[in-house]
């Protein structure tokens, strides 16, 4: 049956199969104070929690990158949306951090399957005119479902418990990767009709693995990543708890912070369109490293006397502006690889990175603020993570010069 008879476009599709998946990586924050009630989560197991679903990716992400092709993008989002499917009812029946944390790592691994195929699936199922545009809006599938899920976590967990809620996301998922299998051509048959790939896109993995771990420009592009999202999952992840310890209502809580999520793709999106207008990569990621430390000096370093109105603009200039550097980051991403053959694994060695940065950003931030006994100095975590984003900044701007 053809795509316009199923009245969906199929990139658009694959992007919605994203947002269902990053949903998952959103519905953790707002149930935090409901965990820790429920199953007495310790903060530093819930900084564990938030990054536990980065698992899978900081430690195969560049695996998967390498092996997706071999394996099918088709396949590997199904794979990945079944895993979702399955982590999330089984998560239901937790007893304890423990059950919780396994399961929060499967649902890392089965998130890595569908995130790190889709954007060249979406290559393969557009009109090179139209390829800016879908990629652009894949950019914002990570900020789009962690905003919705923060949105709409408290009214389920109201009705449902989050039991309820881990098992709506997990039939969601499953929903998902039944409606992709059905319209989407296999993985052989989209292939049938392409050019054989070149003697160079045909090598082994092993020279495209050698020559990308051994250049220079992957390994800053991967690094700055993890200064970006180590932070940025840190701060906005514990949003709902920090809204809790001050008495504001889950409902309220988890509207603020989708809210603080959703601005991000603002700065996603602008970040193509300011580098399509010839603004060096270098000032949109200073520009938004200093966003980011200001925005959290703001929300966290002036204490419980400051406005709350200030305050909570701080978080949003620290995620909106903050959004410029991961879309700023993958487009150096393809311009820094040591050729068009290792685009894909060097996506893949970015995500590991970024998958590492938010393993360890929240923990860290809960340590620090256990060890003060309060928020006061989180925006010392995230200022150092910045300085060392824009010295690599720097470096990543000397080497294209170069």
């Amino acid at each position: 049956m053809s795509m316009a008879r199923r009245g969906i476009d199929p990139a658009l599709l694959v992007i919605l199969a994203g947002v269902s998946a990053a949903l998952h990586v959103g519905k953790l924050p707002p149930a935090l104070p409901v965990l820790r009630e429920a199953l007495g989560v310790s903060l530093l197991q819930a900084g564990f929690l938030l990054s536990l679903v980065q698992l899978a990716g900081m430690g195969l992400g560049l695996a998967v990158g390498l092996a997706a092709d071999g394996l099918g993008l088709r396949r590997s989002m199904l794979i990945g949306l079944g895993v979702l499917c399955a982590a999330g009812l089984l998560g239901g029946w937790a007893r304890g951090p423990a059950d919780l944390l396994v399961l929060r790592a499967l649902e890392g691994f089965g998130f890595l399957l569908v995130s790190l195929p889709a954007p060249s699936l979406v290559r393969q199922l557009v009109a090179p005119a139209r390829l800016s545009a879908m990629l652009g809006l894949w950019g914002a599938y990570m900020p789009l479902g962690t905003a919705l899920a923060l949105l709409a976590g408290p009214w389920v967990m109201a009705v449902l418990g989050w039991q309820g809620w881990w098992w709506l996301l997990a039939l969601l998922s499953g929903a998902m990767a039944l409606w992709l299998a059905q319209a989407l051509p296999s993985d052989a048959a989209r292939q049938a009709g392409a050019p054989a790939p070149s003697v160079a896109m045909a090598g082994g993995w092993w020279p495209r693995l050698r020559q990308t771990l051994g250049a220079p420009g992957p390994w800053l592009v991967a690094l700055c990543f993890a200064m970006y999202s180590g932070q940025w999952l840190a701060v906005i992840g514990f949003l709902p708890t920090v809204y809790a310890q001050a008495g504001l209502a889950g409902g309220a809580a988890g509207a603020l912070t989708a809210l603080a999520a959703a601005v991000n793709m603002s700065g996603n999106i602008a970040s193509g369109r300011l580098l399509q207008r010839g603004v060096p990569a270098r000032r949109l990621l200073h520009l938004g490293f200093v966003a980011m430390f200001a925005g959290a000096w703001l929300a966290f370093g002036l204490g419980e006397g400051a406005s709350p109105a200030l305050r909570y603009a701080g978080v949003l200039l620290f995620s909106a502006l903050g959004g410029l550097i991961p879309g700023t980051l993958f487009s150096q991403a393809v311009h820094l690889a040591p050729n068009e053959r290792t685009v894909s694994t060097t996506v893949g060695w970015v995500q590991q990175w970024s998958a590492l940065g938010q393993f360890f950003g929240p923990p860290l931030v809960a340590w620090v603020a256990g060890q003060v006994g309060g928020w006061g100095w989180t925006w010392a975590v995230t200022g150092a993570c910045s300085a060392v984003g824009m010295g690599l900044a720097l470096r990543m701007a000397r080497l294209r010069r170069g």
